[in-house]
């Protein structure tokens, strides 16, 4: 029998997977799948549209989601296409970009 399973609670495990990755490396899961389909399940599960995004070097994209609920997610893209969820959680704030200042300045 199929069971169908709560997009909400995946991500909830992604979250924690990344949070016990410091902890326990070898037994922690993050959440990994072809970009698109990760997109479209962010998309569909939390309608979640991209912020921004960006590249870190010849590696990989980060990219943040986020909802007007105020749910987000960040995922990270390989340059094959595979993606995995970092961090994911609820509260996002829209704020301006503000320029970091310099110690002592």
């Amino acid at each position: 029998m199929a069971r169908i399973f709560s997009y909400r609670s995946i991500k909830l495990a992604a979250v924690g997977a990344v949070m016990a990755l410091s902890a326990f490396p070898a037994q922690a899961q993050v959440i990994c799948g072809g970009h698109d389909y990760l997109v479209a399940r962010l998309a569909e599960a939390f309608e979640e549209k991209r912020l921004g995004y960006g590249v870190a070097g010849e590696a990989a994209i980060f990219e943040v989601f986020v909802s007007a609920k105020g749910t987000w997610t960040i995922l990270m893209t390989d340059v094959k296409g595979q993606a995995c969820i970092l961090a994911a959680g609820d509260g996002w704030e829209d704020t301006l970009a503000t320029a970091v200042r310099q110690p002592g300045g």
